[in-house]
Parts: C-alpha cells; structure tokens; sequence
C-alpha cells in the first residue's frame, strides 16, 4: 500500500511572517478561505507566531476575532496555531493561569491543532500547555527546535522526542527554522523517531538555504506524516517550499494525498496579485525571496531575516547588514548555541545589530538578554560565557528552577490592569501578553466605533 502524505499551508501564517512581516490584513485573504478549506490539507496553519502581535500592533484587528472569522469560514479543514509554551506569542514567562487561559481561549475560537514549541527546547517550559491542550480537546503537537550546534546532534533529539512522548503530546514535529536541516540529517532524524515514536510527525522548514525540497523528499522517504509547504507565489525565499511543486513531484513518487491540484490552482490565482501588490509597495524586500545558502553558517531563520532587514532598513543601516550577519553566530555561541527561534531569535540579533551599530561588543545589553542569563528563559543548551555572566550577573548565580514557578497567578490582576475597555477575557489576555500596544489597539477600537455612531446619526438626521 502506498504512503500518503499530508499537508499543512502556511500562508496565512508562517508564509506571510517570513516574506512580508506578517502584514497581511484579514480582508485580502477572506474571499479565498472557503477554496482553502476545499483544497484537501490536513490543517490550515492561520495563527499564532507573529500574527497575535502583528494584528494589534499594525493591522489594527483584533486577532482574537479574525480567528472566529477564519473559523465561520472553514470548516473541513483543522485550523493551526504556533504557540511558544510558557512564552505563549510575547517574548517572556507567563504565569500558569495566564497561560492556560489563553490555550482554553484559542481552542474555544476555533483552534484545533496547537504546534507547541519552547526556544530552548527545555521540556519544563512545556507541560503546562501540553496539558491544557490536551484537557481542551485540541492537538497537542510539539515541536523541537531544530538547530546544529556542538551540543545539538541527532540522537539528542531522538532522546527527547521521547520525553515529549512520555509527557503526553498528541503529534509530534520537527521545526527547523532557518533551513539548515540538510537532505540527509532529515532522513536520520526522521528515520530514528519514527523507530522509536508512534506519534504522527510533522517536518517544518524554510527554503531560506535552498534545502527545502530535498529535505521534504527523504524526510517523506523516511516515513514523515505531514509536511508544511505554502502556495507557490507566496513559497520560497524565507518561506516554505512550494505546495503545488512538492504535490507534482510526490504524486510522481506514488505517493497518495488528498490534494486537488486544481483547487490549489484556484488559490494561488488568489494570491498573485496579493503579492504583486506587496512587492510594488515595498512590503516584500526580493531579497526575502532569494536562495541565501551563507544562512547555513548564520542559522537566521526567515522571519528574523526579514526582521532584520526592515530594522536596518527602518534606522538606515542596512549597509550594515553583513557585519549583523556575522556577528550573529558570535552572539549565539557566547549564549549557549539557542536555537534561533522566537523570543531568542529576536534576542540575539537585536543584540547582534547592537553590538554593530553601538560599536563595541556588549556595551549595551538588552533586557531580555539579562532575564535570558538570569535563567528565566529555562536551562540553555550550552554554556553561556563565562565572561558574560559574569558582566550581567556580577558574582550571583543564575537561577536553575522552571521559572514560571516563581511567578503570582496573573489573570485576575490582568483583569484589574487592563481596565474598562477591556470587554471580555479575550481582552484581557491580549493586555497580558501586549499591554502597551493592546492598549492603544482598544483605545482605537472605541473610537472608531463612537465615529460611526456619530455618523450613522448625522446620515439619519
């Protein structure tokens, strides 16, 4: 019998994040979400990651209701989100309660599949989520980090792929960021935690390095299950491989799927002039879109990349963009070797770009990177530099324990802080995770909806 391959489209989530920052509005893509639910995937990846952040902050929407849009809509397919474990979608620990609110809350919108990852891959950062995932009625599926490294090998991931087994995790993934999972290493690792895991397994990773196809192909050889690729025109670059060139090319191999190629037609038709649209008015940089193999040595993955560059761009440096480049992996050995995931990713190059612009090395060092060496991230891979703690920490210990422990519950003080405007609980952990700009988000919300009313009244009077 042969083996079929499933698929996850990243377009609305991961394709967007890593091409164009995540500035992609709910009305450009409502009018193809009911032909995406027909194409045959096996889930819709739609939130989580950047997006939470990214519809407050710039697209002025409420990322709690674009979710039940999606969801009115799409119906067949499961809807996908990427949450960050204990770090949920900001760029610190929150509290239990805090974090299994939030799970609750994005399965009763309409989640069905939680992509569930911890930029350390320190399994304590974890459990929580895992539990109410699972507690909630969702797929608890959870990612390793994928990164190499001298502390990173193979049978290191093989070994906790079955911890995260033991701990009770629906599906499994392996989640390489920046493309740098070569054809081969795909093969062995996927091989290995097929042989000794029962869990479904997923395989993520960026055509940021030019891999993405052949470590898709022996990754799908070696007994994969589902696999994420993006709608051609918004696929490649910093993105996913392309879903329709991945379909043709396993099709041929014998391989069975429930993908109608012409639906996926229908789609990227939709898509073309989206892109278009974004290449014109400068929101999508070419350079996000070409093949970077130097990313092999940097390990930035694609949504830090383009990250990066709209920083630079935005502060005129992006003459300076090289010397960030290698400064990165610097950065990141004299950290431990994290794999470069959110919230780290955006950690060691904000402190990689620092380091460049300010002009000496760790003159000024950010305060995520003093939390990080503090131990509230949870236990690194590797050695952070002696020198460097000892910069931060002076002669006190960093701290070993699962950090969130340490925390007070925070939702009902959550309710307190985020006041008035705050209409409901979707409210208030939009407040908890991004008080500043949920702030001005509800701020601007009310008065957009005074406007029409004062508008409504004067067309009627």
């Amino acid at each position: 019998m042969a083996q079929k391959v499933m698929f996850t489209e990243t377009v609305l989530r991961d394709a967007n994040q890593s091409l164009i920052a995540t500035r992609l509005p709910y009305e450009q893509f409502e009018a193809v979400l009911a032909d995406l639910d027909d194409c045959g995937y096996y889930s819709l990846e739609v939130w989580g990651g950047a997006t939470f952040d990214s519809c407050l902050r710039y697209l002025d929407e409420d990322p709690w209701e674009r979710l039940r849009n999606i969801k009115k809509i799409c119906k067949k397919t499961k809807l996908q989100m990427l949450l960050r474990g204990q770090n949920l979608l900001g760029y610190k620990h929150y509290p239990d309660d805090v974090v299994r609110t939030f799970v609750q809350r994005s399965v009763e919108n309409g989640i069905d599949v939680i992509r569930i990852f911890d930029a350390l891959n320190d399994l304590r950062n974890l459990e929580v989520s895992v539990n109410e995932t699972i507690k909630r009625g969702a797929v608890a599926q959870v990612a390793i980090s994928y990164t190499t490294s001298p502390v990173h090998s193979v049978d290191s991931y093989i070994k906790q792929c079955k911890e995260i087994e033991n701990m009770g995790a629906t599906a499994l993934c392996i989640k390489d960021m920046a493309g740098v999972l070569s054809p081969a290493e795909a093969y062995e690792l996927v091989k290995g935690i097929k042989g000794n895991s029962k869990l479904q397994l997923h395989v993520h990773t960026h055509m940021t390095t030019g891999l993405g196809f052949m470590t898709y192909l022996k990754s799908v050889e070696a007994g994969a299950d589902v696999i994420d690729t993006a709608i051609s025109c918004f696929s490649g670059g910093t993105s996913q491989p392309s879903t329709e060139t991945m379909l043709y090319a396993l099709d041929q191999l014998g391989y069975t799927h429930d993908l109608d190629m012409a639906k996926l037609k229908k789609v990227n038709d939709f898509f073309k002039p989206v892109r278009d649209k974004v290449l014109v008015d400068g929101t999508l940089n070419p350079l996000m879109m070409a093949t970077d193999a130097d990313a092999l040595n940097y390990k930035i993955p694609g949504g830090m990349l383009s990250n990066l560059v709209s920083q630079l761009k935005s502060a005129n440096k992006l003459d300076q963009l090289n010397a960030v480049l290698e400064e990165t992996p610097r950065v990141r050995k004299e950290m431990g070797y994290p794999p470069l995931v959110t919230p780290l990713s955006q950690m060691v190059g904000v402190q990689a770009a620092t380091n460049v612009l300010v002009g000496e090395r760790y003159k000024n060092i950010s305060k995520e990177i003093v939390a990080y060496i503090k131990g509230e991230y949870g236990h690194p891979p590797g050695e952070i530099d002696p020198e460097l703690i000892k910069r931060v920490l002076g002669d006190d210990k960093p701290y070993t324990g699962r950090y969130a422990e340490t925390l007070a519950p925070g939702m009902e003080q959550g309710k307190k802080d985020a006041g008035p405007l705050a209409r409901n609980v979707d409210d208030v952990l939009s407040y908890i995770v991004f008080p500043q700009i949920a702030e001005k988000f509800f701020e601007s919300r009310q008065k957009k909806e005074e406007n029409k009313v004062t508008y409504t009244i004067e067309k009627v009077g």
